[in-house]
């Protein structure tokens, strides 16, 4: 079985991710959105949260499962046997990072591919962080998240 995990924070989740992951489930018999424990990062929803809203959105997409992880990704894909990590570009500003990322998984763990991919054209502009700014300021976020990340959305920022 040829497994791809597609890893992220997912904070929160965008149509932008749900088209890679769309896109990743006709290559792969198996996709796993891996939603990622990042200290590092303040997160507006927790880790569980994250998971939740990631797992409604995919539960109706064949092939595909939601799980999170900690620690490092090339261990957790190992754990899964998986064959490749899924890695969105919107543009030539992500891939220098993503491009450094790639190769250092690839040192850590030589079996492990990594696969870009890019999003269709009315995504390339999409991030999570201008998702929660204009959700923030009041704007409509309608065409940019699912409905249930929405209304999750509208729910976090009346606290």
């Amino acid at each position: 079985m040829r497994t791809a995990i597609y890893p992220g924070s997912f904070d929160p989740l965008t149509n932008g991710h749900l088209d890679l992951v769309h896109r990743a489930a006709k290559l792969f018999d198996r996709v796993i959105v891996a939603v990622a424990r990042n200290e590092g990062k303040k997160a507006m929803f927790t880790l569980k949260e994250r998971l939740a809203l990631v797992r409604a959105a995919v539960a109706t997409i064949p092939k595909v499962e939601a799980d999170s992880f900690d620690g490092l990704l090339v261990n957790y894909v190992e754990e899964q046997k998986g064959l490749a990590i899924i890695r969105g570009l919107r543009a030539v500003s992500d891939f220098e990072f993503e491009f450094q990322l790639a190769l250092m998984n690839r040192k850590l763990n030589e079996r492990v591919e990594t696969i870009f991919m890019m999003p269709k054209a009315s995504y390339t502009f999409l991030s999570s962080r201008i998702v929660k700014e204009i959700a923030a300021l009041g704007g409509n976020v309608d065409c940019f998240v699912p409905d249930h990340v929405r209304l999750a959305l509208a729910r976090k920022l009346r606290k």
